[in-house]
C-alpha cells in the first residue's frame, strides 16, 4: 500500500531574496493541502484522547476512584510522548534517506489504524487488564507516528515553498493543526450535547475516535500524490552515518529545538488538555460547558494562526519568535486565576491566554526547521521535536492536574516560564553558532 516511487521529486527553486509576492504553483498548493490535512488528522486524534481522558480512564482502568482513573489515562497520554523521540530517530533518518513523501504516508497509516483500534477495544470490565495494555500499545505507535508528522510536515512544506514565504507556511500549517484541535473539541462537544454526559462515559467517547479513523483513511488517499522535495542524488549521498554526523555537528541547534518546542507545547497542552481536565475532574464543571469553551478556544487558534501567518509573511521569523516567546513568560501565570470551581473563572483563564498561545504555536515549527540544513532536517528537527514534546509537552497535563490536587498550582506556571526563558537563550546561542537555514 505504501507507494515506493521516488520519481515525483519537485524542483523548488528559491528566490534569491525573500519575496512576499512569490506565488505558489498548483502542485505546491496541492502538496501543502495534503501535508496540512495530515497534520489536522494527527492533532485531532491526539487531542481527542486528552480531552476525553476523564471518560477513557474508567473504561480502560479500574474505576473505583475517578480521579485516579483519569490520572492513569493521562499517564498513558504521556507515554505516547515518550516514544516521540524514537519516531524522530527512526522515521527522521528514513525521511533524509528515502524522501519525505513515503514517511508522510507511513505516519498517517499508523495514526489512522491505531485510532480505529482504540475505538473498538472492549473496556476493562469486559477483558480486564488487556484493555489497558492495548491502549498503551496504541499510544506507543501513535507516539512514533506523531514524532515525525508535525516536524517533518512543516519541514516538507518549507522546502516546497518559495523563499520568503516562511511566515505564510507557518500560518497555513498552524491553521490545519488548529483545525484538528478545533475538530476534536467540536466533535467532543457535539457528542456530549447529543448523547449526554452519562452515555459519553459509557460508550459515547468512542464516536470521536471512529470519526478520526475514517478521516485518516481519507487523508491517506489524498497524500498519495504528495510531491517529493529530496532529489535522487541527495538521497544517494545521505547515508545514515552522514546524517548523524551532521546532526552531531549541529548539536546546539538540536538543543535549541528541544526548548523551542518544549516550552510551546507545555503551554499548549496546559491550555488545551490540562485546564479542561482539571475543570472536569478536579472542579466538577459541566462537561458540555467545558467542551463549548475549548471549542471557542479552537476557533481563536484557527483564525489567529491564519492572521499571524499573513502578518509574518515576508518578515524575519527570528524576530517574531523572540517577541512572542517573551510574551509567553507573563501570560502563563494567568492560570493562577483558576483555583476554585466556577465556569466563569475557567473561561477567563482559557480565553485570556489564547492570544499569546496562538502566537507561539503558529511559529515554533518553522523556527525549528530553520535551525537545521536540508540534508539532515528530517532527523535533526524530528529528534529535537520529539525530545522537547516528550520531556515537557507530554507531561504538562499530568503535572498541572497533579499540582492542583496538591494545592501547589503556582509551581506549574513558574516551570513553563523557565522553559520559555531557556528556549530564548538556546535559540540565540544556536543562531550565532550555526546560523539559520530558512528565512532570516
Amino acid at each position: 500500500m505504501l507507494d515506493i516511487q521516488t520519481d515525483n521529486a519537485v524542483p523548488t527553486p528559491k528566490a534569491t531574496t525573500p519575496d512576499k509576492g512569490k506565488k505558489f504553483s498548483p502542485e505546491v498548493r496541492k502538496g501543502l493541502l495534503g501535508l496540512g490535512l495530515g497534520n489536522a488528522l494527527e492533532w485531532y486524534d491526539w487531542m481527542v484522547f486528552g480531552l476525553l481522558s476523564a471518560f477513557i480512564g474508567p473504561n480502560f482502568f479500574p474505576n473505583t476512584d475517578p480521579l485516579s482513573a483519569t490520572l492513569n489515562a493521562l499517564a498513558v497520554f504521556a507515554v505516547g510522548f515518550a516514544f516521540r523521540p524514537l519516531g524522530g530517530i527512526l522515521l527522521g533518518t528514513l525521511a533524509d534517506r528515502i524522501g519525505r513523501r513515503r514517511v508522510m504516508l507511513l505516519s498517517i497509516m499508523l495514526m489512522a489504524g491505531t485510532t480505529l483500534i482504540i475505538a473498538i477495544t472492549p473496556s476493562y470490565a469486559t477483558i480486564g487488564p488487556a484493555a489497558g495494555i492495548i491502549l498503551l500499545a496504541c499510544r506507543v505507535l501513535q507516539g512514533i507516528s506523531t514524532g515525525i508528522e508535525a516536524p517533518l510536515s512543516t519541514s516538507h512544506a518549507v522546502e516546497l515553498a518559495p523563499e520568503g514565504r516562511e511566515g505564510y507556511v507557518a500560518g497555513i500549517m498552524s491553521f490545519y493543526v488548529n483545525i484538528g484541535i478545533l475538530m476534536a473539541s467540536l466533535v467532543s462537544f457535539l457528542c456530549s450535547l447529543v448523547i449526554g454526559g452519562a452515555a459519553m462515559g459509557e460508550w459515547g467517547w468512542r464516536v470521536p475516535f471512529i470519526i478520526g479513523a475514517l478521516f485518516g483513511f481519507v487523508v491517506l488517499y489524498l497524500r498519495r500524490s504528495l510531491p517529493e522535495t529530496l532529489k535522487q542524488e541527495e538521497m544517494a549521498t545521505n547515508t545514515p552515518r552522514a546524517v548523524w554526523k551532521g546532526v552531531s555537528k549541529h548539536w546546539l541547534s538540536v538543543l535549541a529545538i528541544i526548548f523551542v518546542v518544549g516550552a510551546a507545547q507545555a503551554y499548549n497542552y496546559a491550555w488545551n488538555v490540562g485546564l479542561p481536565s482539571a475543570a472536569r475532574s478536579g472542579f466538577k464543571e459541566d462537561p458540555t460547558a467545558v467542551f463549548a469553551l475549548t471549542t471557542v478556544l479552537g476557533v481563536i487558534l484557527v483564525v489567529g494562526s491564519w492572521v499571524i501567518g499573513k502578518l509574518a509573511d515576508g518578515k524575519a521569523m527570528s524576530k517574531w519568535f523572540l517577541v512572542t516567546r517573551i510574551l509567553a513568560i507573563p501570560a502563563v501565570f494567568l492560570m493562577l486565576l483558576y483555583v476554585q470551581p466556577g465556569i466563569g473563572g475557567f473561561a477567563a483563564v482559557l480565553l485570556g491566554g489564547s492570544i499569546v498561545l496562538v502566537l507561539n504555536m503558529t511559529l515554533y515549527n518553522v523556527v525549528s526547521s530553520s535551525l537545521m540544513p536540508k540534508n539532515i532536517r528530517g532527523t535533526g528537527v524530528a529528534l529535537g521535536y520529539g525530545i522537547g514534546v516528550a520531556l515537557f509537552g507530554g507531561t504538562a497535563s499530568y503535572l498541572l492536574v497533579w499540582f492542583q490536587s496538591l494545592n501547589l498550582s503556582w509551581i506549574f506556571p513558574v516551570y513553563v516560564a523557565v522553559l520559555s526563558i531557556l528556549s530564548i537563550v538556546f535559540y540565540i546561542a544556536a543562531r550565532r553558532s550555526n546560523g539559520i537555514f530558512v528565512g532570516k
